[in-house]
């Protein structure tokens, strides 16, 4: 009964210890969220600035925006799919659509990255206006962290391949990444709809 008791007390003690990092992950995204909302403001101000130079009309393309809008968005459902599996406590397909979310938000970097070199090539860089200057930082500040995001999924990867179960810190691993990839999402819808559409129209 002693030794019973003793586990109880150890499983609460863990998961009380778990519960903080949750929260703590959330105070997190409320900074981001504080960046973001800084720069999409930054983005208001200066989205009519061109001097002389294109507007986004003339710049951005929708095939290619909706082919990395598709990506990302379904990178979260992929994503999704691996925390039922984890849930489930099935490792391998935890890992499978991990790495099947990784290739998507690759992809979605690649295109981003392939854009910003053409924007550039075509003489539209950050420094041509305060238009792309704002531009660039808002979209490549959120291409940053998909790319954090892309590093913390092959890390996850790696620690679960070696494992038979799942124990209670790295599904609050799994659940701190699961916020933070769909937060991206949301912003990428944000930056989708107000930085490139609004400003073809």
């Amino acid at each position: 009964m002693a030794h019973d008791t003793t586990i109880q007390t150890a499983g609460h003690d863990e998961h009380h210890h778990e519960s903080p990092v949750v929260f703590g992950f959330w105070v997190y995204l409320m900074t981001d969220c504080i960046i973001f909302g800084t720069l999409f403001a930054t983005f208001a101000v200066l989205r009519n600035q061109f001097n002389g130079g294109p507007n986004g009309h003339q710049l951005f393309e929708i095939g290619g925006l909706a082919l990395e809008t598709a990506l990302l968005l379904i990178s979260s459902i992929t994503y999704g799919f691996g925390m039922i599996a984890a849930h489930k406590n099935e490792i391998n397909k935890v890992i499978v659509w991990l790495g099947i979310t990784f290739l998507l938000g690759l992809g979605f970097v690649g295109l981003e990255v392939k854009e910003f070199i053409g924007l550039i090539h075509e003489g539209a860089g950050p420094d041509r206006s305060a238009f792309l200057s704002a531009f660039f930082t808002l979209v490549s500040t959120h291409g940053l962290h998909v790319s954090f995001g892309l590093l913390w999924i092959l890390t996850l990867m790696v620690q679960l391949a070696g494992t038979k179960t799942i124990p209670e810190r790295m599904m609050s691993k799994l659940t701190c990444l699961s916020l933070f990839w769909h937060f991206l999402d949301i912003v990428w819808i944000c930056v989708f709809t107000y930085v490139y559409l609004a400003s073809m129209i």
